[in-house]
């Protein structure tokens, strides 16, 4: 994955569908305070990229009205810390089987679709709401 520091600012915008995070089945007690995270949001070359974050504290997730983790962006941003659920996030700080699964299955997925193509891909799956929330797609749809 390529580190946030070496990405360029702003990433192009492709909406792809994202047939595997809404299916994910992870609980809050696979992430601890302290482990450093991924959330996954594109493609950048032959890599998936997405925004570097360390899990904080446990938080209640307003989207999907289940246990989440409050999370810290180092680099700051409109909003340091915002609220996840577990299915949106990939360990960085240690090689977890069930995070390699969903990582491979995430490159399998999306590096097909954007072979040859070199460009920042922000495949359009997140978005913050006003209270500090990251929200998929497919969360929002359902209406949680």
């Amino acid at each position: 994955m390529i580190p946030p520091s070496s990405r360029p600012p702003t990433p192009a915008f492709a909406p792809t569908p994202d047939p595997l995070t809404p299916a994910r089945d992870i609980t809050p007690g696979h992430f601890q305070a302290g482990d450093q995270i991924v959330v996954l949001k594109g493609v950048a070359g032959r890599e998936l990229w997405g925004d570097a974050m360390r899990v904080v504290a446990p938080s209640w997730h307003t989207p999907t009205d289940e246990d989440g983790w409050r999370l810290r962006n180092a680099n700051g941003g409109a909003q340091t810390y915002i609220t996840g659920h577990p299915r949106y996030l990939v360990h960085r700080s240690r090689r977890c089987p069930d995070c390699l699964l969903y990582l491979r299955a995430m490159e399998d997925h999306l590096l097909p679709k954007y072979a040859g193509d070199d460009t920042l891909i922000d495949c359009g799956w997140y978005a913050t709401t006003a209270l500090g929330q990251l929200v998929h797609v497919a969360d929002a749809r359902n209406g949680r």
